[in-house]
């Protein structure tokens, strides 16, 4: 099989990627591919690190009459969705230059991270480090941390899956969102207020 070539504003050579959103037929009520969509690369951090949104969705979401392909689109264009997608979800795919570290941030929010393409070193606050290979998943359970791509030559690809969560308290103290440096123009998150 054939690399898919280069997506837009990708800054890589790593496979581009596809999102494949399915539907109903009308008429028969069986299952088809509704609409194919190539993955949007924004660059951050001196395009050291770069985001593509798969997908957002607020709880639970309603898929009569493609309201969820609607509010997607929209919240998308509003230039308004931050890390994480306030009672909601957000499916986002980020790729990692050789050697990049990102910053230490936190997020109010359940993350599933899932390592698509070579090798991440997950970096804690505490100092606690853990290298994650393909396939491998990390919990972020809102916890400052950081990731940083060990490797001096290859990309690294990762896919996030945030779900906005309760306001998380710790010895008593309400912790919330902290983006750190390297992300000018995401705008914050919103759901720790």
């Amino acid at each position: 099989m054939a690399q898919q070539p280069k997506n837009e504003g990708q800054l890589n050579d790593l496979p581009g990627t596809t999102t494949y959103l399915t539907g109903h037929d009308p008429s028969t009520g069986k299952a088809v591919v509704h609409e194919t969509r190539p993955a949007k690369w924004t660059a951050y951090d001196n395009n050291d690190m770069a985001f593509n949104v798969v997908y957002t969705t607020k709880f639970p979401p309603d898929l009569n009459d493609d309201k969820d392909i609607t509010a997607h689109d929209t919240l998308l264009s509003s230039a308004k969705l931050g890390l994480v997608n306030p009672g909601g979800s957000v499916c986002r795919q980020v790729d990692f230059a050789p050697g990049y570290e990102c910053m230490m941030h936190r997020t109010q929010s359940l993350d599933f991270g899932i390592v698509l393409e070579g090798r991440i070193e997950m970096v804690l606050d505490s100092g606690a480090k853990q290298v994650l290979g393909r396939g491998d998943v990390a919990v972020q359970r809102a916890t400052m941390h950081a990731w940083r791509n060990p490797s001096e030559t290859e990309w690294a690809r990762m896919i996030f899956v945030l779900q906005d969560c309760q306001r998380l308290r710790v010895g008593g103290r309400a912790l919330g969102e902290d983006l750190g440096r390297g992300t000018d123009g995401l705008p914050p998150s919103g759901n720790d207020v």
